[in-house]
């Protein structure tokens, strides 16, 4: 112990203060590290939450004493990572996230005996509102949804009902795209009794109008310039997909352009056939007339034998027989009505434009080999049946070969299947072994370029002779030899001629602090000295 509080005394104040703080700073960085390798990895639980549902829960989490963080004020909460799933499901077994609106939940707590058919109309319009709503939010870009539903009721002694209408408010991450917008309308006109798409607005958070029921559509609330570009960009990718199967991914640029006709036609034609009749309605009619012709008359005189015939006293009259039958026929008749919709492909015209051939010559060369016209013209039969070719509407399909500016880039050959695949680590786990290495590389260089150069330096020569020298006795001699300081690691004997200096001082402070302590036996030795005679000079 003496030695330790003399090797601390011999290194110095400022030395010892070095030491101290640098030991502070190793600790509390090795603690950092260790706090950090052992916090777990956190993941998120929930992302766009409201501050009702991010509210309640927190204080489900604090209640089970799971540890959270909160991000983008209260938005977005995370949890560790191996405690996700079931965090999930026990929120969703007690109906959490609500999603910041009520839906059919708000029934549940609600007194049906005292309520009157007001409140259920409006419990119910409220419901409806906050489920079209949540269901909106589900889409891809959709942060945020509001849903507001008129549904009129039929007035008093009123044959027509008014029509439905709704309003959405929309806040999206970028822009939606039409086809996005369309699939919200028919999504609420669906869920809403008699609504139709074209009596739902949506606005977006910055006011912009994405849908006003106003445009001029033709199909499924589709408008013209949208029809022909989705149809445009169909022909197109099939086009591009059975050309580039031939020449090479890449290597073929497809144009197409449609002209429409946007007409909307009704026509309306009457058919007869003369050859098909059909007997409608038959009327007959018969009249006969005859004359009072008396001869060969039966009567009793006639009958007796050898009696005479009696001659007639008159002429007969004439006898006259009409007959007449009115027959009435059907002619067979179709009558036709067509409506031709808006939309209707006048002419296709089609532009392809395919590369060479590469290869590689005898010196390993690029070369350039422009395609036969065999190559072409199958190429050009690919694409007339690809869109449909109709000669008789002016269809028209131009397939040129020319040399693309960029030369065909070679595709990377499929690698092995590493040890990093075969372990499957995900992205978060890779930054997190990426996260350790950075601290290990950290604590490594603050031993090497800390904690190595202070323990050399306290470990030096210097510091060991300091050591040695208090170590040593208060009466040692003052000699001429050689001697090995005791406990050194350093092989080399020191001098004490060097080292007769410090020892001096050492002796004239222990002398000091004796005077201090004894001052009368001091003062006593000192007169001793003094009374005592010289010796004589030899």
């Amino acid at each position: 112990m003496q030695g330790l509080l003399g090797f601390l005394r011999g290194l110095g104040a400022a030395r010892l203060m070095a030491m101290v703080a640098v030991t502070a700073a190793l600790i509390g960085f090795f603690g950092f590290l260790i706090m950090r390798v052992t916090t777990p990895q956190l993941t998120t639980l929930f992302t766009e939450l409201s501050y009702e549902d991010s509210s309640a829960i927190i204080k489900d989490l604090e209640r089970q004493g799971i540890p959270f963080e909160m991000r983008n004020d209260g938005a977005v909460l995370m949890v560790p990572k191996e405690k996700v799933t079931r965090l999930r499901m026990q929120l969703a077994e007690a109906g959490l996230p609500k999603g910041g609106g009520v839906g059919y939940e708000i029934f549940d707590k609600s007194d049906a005996l005292g309520a009157t058919s007001f409140v259920q109309n409006i419990n119910h319009l409220r419901a409806l509102e906050g489920e079209l709503a949540r269901t909106i939010r589900a889409i891809d870009r959709v942060q945020f949804a509001r849903v507001h539903l008129v549904l009129p009721e039929r007035p008093l002694f009123s044959r027509e009902t008014p029509e439905p209408s709704a309003s959405i408010v929309l806040r999206v991450r970028g822009t939606l795209e039409p086809a996005q917008v369309r699939a919200i309308r028919h999504l609420a006109a669906s869920a809403v009794n008699g609504l139709k798409p074209q009596r739902i607005s949506i606005v977006d958070e910055r006011g912009n109008l994405l849908a006003n029921g106003a445009t001029d559509t033709t199909i499924d609330g589709v408008t013209g310039e949208e029809r022909r570009a989705a149809f445009e960009r169909k022909l197109r990718e099939q086009v591009e997909a059975i050309v580039s199967s031939v020449v090479g991914s890449g290597r073929a640029r497809v144009q197409l352009s449609a002209d429409f006709d946007y007409n909307r036609i009704t026509q309306t034609s009457d058919r007869f056939d003369p050859e098909s009749r059909v007997v409608r309605s038959s009327q007959s009619r018969e009249e006969s007339t005859g004359t009072d012709d008396r001869e060969n008359q039966v009567t009793v005189n006639n009958e007796l034998p050898g009696a005479q015939q009696q001659q007639p006293t008159q002429a007969p009259r004439d006898v006259s027989k009409k007959s007449e039958e009115i027959v009435n026929y059907e002619i067979s008749r179709t009558t036709k009505t067509e409506v031709i919709e808006a939309g209707r492909v006048n002419r296709i015209s089609v532009a392809v434009l395919v590369d060479g051939v590469y290869g590689k010559n005898d010196r390993g060369e690029s070369t350039y080999q422009p395609r036969s016209k065999d190559d072409l013209d199958r190429i050009t039969t690919l694409v007339r049946s690809a869109i449909g070719f109709d000669g008789r509407r002016g269809d028209q399909v131009e397939v040129v070969n020319l040399r693309f500016a960029d030369a065909p880039m070679e595709l990377p050959t499929a690698e092995p299947t590493t040890w990093l695949g075969k372990l499957q680590l995900t992205k978060d786990d890779i930054l997190y072994v990426i996260e350790l290495a950075v601290m290990a590389f950290l604590g490594l260089v603050v031993l090497l370029m800390v904690v190595r150069p202070l323990v050399k330096r306290v470990l030096s020569p210097e510091s060991l002779v300091a050591t040695a020298i208090a170590a040593l006795p208060a009466a040692a001699p003052a000699t001429g030899t050689a001697v090995a300081v005791p406990g050194s690691t350093v092989p080399n004997m020191i001098d004490v001629a060097q080292v007769q200096g410090q020892v001096h001082a050492q002796s004239v402070h222990r002398v000091g602090e004796l005077a201090d302590k004894n001052p009368s036996e001091t003062v006593s030795i000192i007169r001793q000295w003094l009374s005592e005679p010289e010796p004589a000079a030899h």
